[in-house]
């Protein structure tokens, strides 16, 4: 029975559970600006308390790695891999986006379309993958610029649900009759529970020393426009 603290930074929530056995037990999360750096680890230590278990209780971390935000991204995998150090405790990794589409499918059964998970990747361009009703990927991860004829070729076949802080941009623009679109947050970590515990199940672990984030693309420092 896998006890495992469960850690997502890769949009503007910070989030932290607990799970054991694929069960939430505790949970702290909250959405805002610049929170990763200064939250995490109270959130952290208030998930262990509500708990009632010891940081040596655990049996592995698990994180949400991304793509996402690198700031958001750098924190999280940075503090699991603290924690993994010092615990001598296993990491496991699990991609934002199947995290996303695992927790609408946890609250949608029956579903039977394709899942669309977006993270905001400004202007009008989104990390997104495609999913199905199984979980199964259909379309890699990528970034991708979002015209009137993205997925046109799955919404000619398929209802596909759109979701995540990436879609809301994106609704105008695809405008098809089997288009919809969820505003429920799916960034939680709470929807990391089940597939960590099947990693953990499985061994599927990382190793700590050079585990990365999926930052996808470059982080690319941009200067503020001087006043005139």
């Amino acid at each position: 029975m896998a006890k495992i603290l469960l850690i997502e930074t890769a949009t503007a929530f910070c989030s932290v559970a607990i799970s054991v056995d694929g069960k939430i037990i505790s949970l702290k999360e909250e959405s805002g600006q610049n929170l990763h750096a200064s939250n995490l680890t109270l959130f952290i230590e208030e998930v262990i308390k509500k708990s009632g278990m010891s940081y040596g209780d655990l049996d592995a971390v698990a994180i949400s790695k991304g793509p996402g935000s690198y700031t958001g991204l750098r924190i999280g995998v940075s503090t699991a891999k603290g924690l993994c150090y010092a615990l001598e405790k296993p990491l496991i990794a699990i991609e934002t986006l199947e995290m996303m589409a695992a927790g609408f499918l946890s609250q949608n059964p029956g579903y039977d379309g394709l899942i669309c998970p977006m993270i905001d990747a400004r202007r009008m361009e989104v990390y997104t993958s495609v999913y199905n009703a199984e979980l199964t990927l259909l379309e890699p991860t990528s970034a991708k610029i979002i015209d009137e004829n993205s997925f046109s070729d799955l919404l000619s076949e398929n209802i596909i649900t759109f979701l995540g802080d990436g879609s809301a941009k994106c609704a105008e623009t695809l405008k098809h009759v089997n288009a919809l679109f969820s505003d429920v947050n799916f960034n939680s970590a709470a929807n990391l529970s089940l597939l960590a515990e099947n990693a953990f199940n499985n061994t599927i672990f990382e190793d700590v020393a050079y585990f990365e984030p999926f930052y996808l693309k470059d982080f690319v420092l941009t200067q503020p426009k001087k006043r005139v």
